[in-house]
């Protein structure tokens, strides 16, 4: 059931359907609504719905055999306040309560033909088919290729499912959250948001935004194809913007809603290199937001509405800037992965975000869902990118599950939630075990939350795969083989495959070798924001393999995923949740297969993290640890400054010096201060 939509595009502009109903039983059925006492002439508009409906159906194929509509609408007038006995016309049910259930019943024992269409009305009327018929058509020659089980594995992913509906469709007056993993179709759904509500309200500003410039794009791309599917014309790009998050002065294209914020506010607006030197690079922007903020003398509204993707990368700074940019009805719609960042906390809760009126209330509360009402808080806990083997390992790897214990914590967890049911709230459920600290608990993956479609196109060892070499030509060459086989043999297109280096400041160079080797073979590749545009990802004209390091390939997605170095993910001084952080989401950018390849002895370590997942089925087994255990594997796998790095190792050597010097007699430990020592063994007994 679709409540005010599907908005349909006319000569006249466009057509809103009041509520559709497409139904197993009773086939597609229109309502036509009247709120009043006066139906008027029910009969017209009945006419017009379903012509206009027929209309949208014929421009596709799959619902045409020769001339011929397969299928064939039905409408009812409701009128619920309306006395209704002298006013109906044969043939054009007019219903109100106490007949509306008999006219339902007299639809009932429809049959779909072919059963197939059903499927595809709903991925018409959700304008999937229209999306996916945009990008590049696939061809294969062989049925077992890669290419063809990728399209195979496309064309399953046919329908937004209900909560992913109720995403797009439903719409607050106030801020809405939705939550879900990487691949559960956030995206999307904020582009098809942004589209229904722009064809809806076209006199609206819209702004969607996001923290990975690559993904400008696709939100172009996506937004593009659904308005003119709503109502046959371009967006009107001064209503609706994507937009930076950061911005800068100059050309339209550079602007961003901060820039904007410092604009309308007449605040002194920071690029980034003022502002790291101001508060530092990974303050920055939470700094420049806060000082906007701080020094704004009032709010000004500047849009409609605002979505924001990615939230997870950006800081509360940021939201309760866009918070403040916004009219009084306050529509902020921000989307976020949970375990994107695998960090130890995820972004608080609304009302710690946006804080409290002048009242002492919070400004921000999500009320109890109500049957009827458009939903505040929306999680999306189906993936419909990443298989259960690959989504396991990334969640294996990236908490550390089945990492040598670490004798400073006395665990091989890297990181946890500070939840635990957040688990079941992201589509594991309990295998054995208990969800509550300090208990062992079994976590799987369940065919709800993880589609067999997803992994049954190709053997269960063909998904990821692991593969050492002894140097980086090594390395280079047996890519730029795979690449090669890839394209020639595979049928995979260029945009299909992206290679992916997790530390972003060598990417440049290590990709160079195999790059190099792929232009020998007459083989394209481009630096993804290096050498294209930094908002381009994928070639547009996919001549071209995408290279890519960590942080532009946040947001995008390739059949093909090839993570090289991958052996600095597995260890690392003073940041190692960060370097985990990188690999769980290179893996998850995989919509089939994932080779992840690493160079020299810790490799194998990583191999054998890897093959633990494996010999468990892909489940998750450990130990849940409580709040001070969290505290302390925190801590210690803290991404550290380059200034906490240099005084630990400077520290370090003291202390080692120190020991010889005692334990050859140079230094007596009487000589120390006894004031000091008594206080380090104060210190030291305490951490154990």
């Amino acid at each position: 059931m679709f409540v005010g939509y599907p908005v349909i595009a006319t000569p006249e502009g466009a057509f809103s359907i009041d509520a559709l109903l497409i139904s197993p039983s009773r086939g597609v059925v229109i309502f036509d609504l009247v709120e009043g006492k006066v139906v008027g002439d029910y009969t017209s508009r009945q006419d017009d719905c379903v012509n206009t409906l027929e209309t949208k159906f014929r421009s596709h194929k799959p619902l045409m055999i020769g001339r011929r509509l397969i299928v064939s609408p039905r409408v009812i007038t409701y009128a619920p306040a309306a006395s209704i006995s002298d006013l109906a016309v044969d043939d054009f049910p007019l219903c109100n309560d106490e007949n509306l259930q008999e006219a339902l019943d007299q639809l009932t024992g429809y049959q779909w033909q072919p059963s197939t269409a059903y499927n595809s009305v709903i991925a018409v009327i959700q304008a999937i088919s229209t999306i996916r018929r945009g990008k590049r058509s696939r061809s294969a020659v062989n049925p077992d290729s890669l290419g063809a089980r990728l399209k195979g594995l496309e064309d399953s992913i046919a329908n937004l499912d209900v909560f992913q509906g109720r995403a797009v469709i439903e719409t607050v007056q106030g801020v809405q959250r939705i939550r879900g993993l990487a691949g559960s179709g956030k995206t999307i759904i904020l582009a098809l948001k942004a589209a229904y509500l722009h064809s809806q309200h076209p006199e609206w500003k819209i702004a969607v935004t996001f923290n990975t410039r690559s993904l400008k794009e696709q939100f172009r791309r996506l937004i593009t194809t659904f308005v003119i599917e709503q109502s046959g014309e371009e967006p009107d790009w001064d209503n609706l913007s994507i937009i930076n998050a950061w911005g800068a002065p100059g050309h339209p294209e550079k602007n961003g809603i901060y820039y904007s914020y410092c604009k309308a506010h007449n605040v002194t607006f920071y690029d980034f290199q003022t502002a790291r030197r101001m508060f530092g690079s990974g303050d920055a922007f939470d700094g420049v937001c806060k000082t906007a903020l701080a020094n704004a003398p009032s709010e000004i509204a500047m849009y409609d509405v605002i979505l924001v993707d990615e939230a997870q990368d950006f800081e509360v700074s940021f939201l309760q800037l866009c918070y403040a940019s916004l009219t009084d009805e306050k529509r902020l719609v921000y989307a976020y992965d949970e375990l994107q960042s695998l960090t130890d906390r995820s972004l608080p809760a609304p009302g710690l975000i946006f804080g409290n009126d002048e009242n002492g209330r919070p400004r921000v509360v999500f009320e109890d869902p109500e049957p009827g009402q458009p939903q505040q808080d929306i999680t999306l806990e189906k993936c419909y990118r990443n298989s259960r083997p690959v989504l396991a390992t990334a969640h294996a790897l990236g908490f550390g599950i089945y990492r040598t214990p670490d004798p400073k914590t006395g665990t091989g967890l890297i990181q946890m939630f500070q939840n635990n049911q957040l688990w079941q709230d992201v589509g594991y459920r309990v295998v054995s075990g208990a969800l509550e600290d300090n208990s062992p608990v079994r976590l799987a993956r369940t065919p709800e939350t993880s589609p067999l479609f997803l992994e049954k196109h190709s053997p269960i060892d063909e998904l990821i795969q692991f593969h050492s070499f002894s140097t980086p030509n090594d390395q280079a060459e047996w890519l730029a083989d795979q690449i090669q086989r890839n394209l020639e043999y595979d049928e995979l297109g260029y945009d299909d495959i992206v290679v992916i280096n997790p530390d972003p400041l060598s990417t440049k160079t290590a990709v160079g070798k195999t790059r190099r080797l792929l232009f020998d073979r007459n083989i394209n590749s481009h630096l993804a924001g290096v050498d294209t545009s930094p908002d381009v990802f994928f070639d547009v004209e996919n001549k071209s393999v995408a290279f890519t390091g960590i942080f532009r390939a946040k947001g995008n997605e390739a059949g093909m995923v090839y993570i090289i170095n991958a052996q600095d993910c597995y260890s690392s001084f003073g940041g190692l949740a960060r370097v985990r952080n990188q690999i769980f989401t290179a893996i998850t950018r995989s919509k089939a297969w994932v080779r992840v390849l690493g160079v020299g002895d810790k490799m194998p370590l990583l191999i054998q993290e890897f093959n633990r997942v494996k010999n468990e089925h892909y489940e998750l087994d450990f130990t849940i640890p409580d709040d001070e255990t969290r505290r302390h594997i925190n801590i210690v796998n803290r991404d550290m400054t380059e200034a906490e790095k240099k005084s630990v190792k400077n520290l370090s050597k003291g202390i080692e010096k120190l020991i010889e010097d005692i334990s050859s007699g140079a230094i007596m430990v009487d000589d120390l201060p006894s004031e000091q020592i008594e206080k380090l063994r104060k210190i030291l007994l305490a951490k154990k």
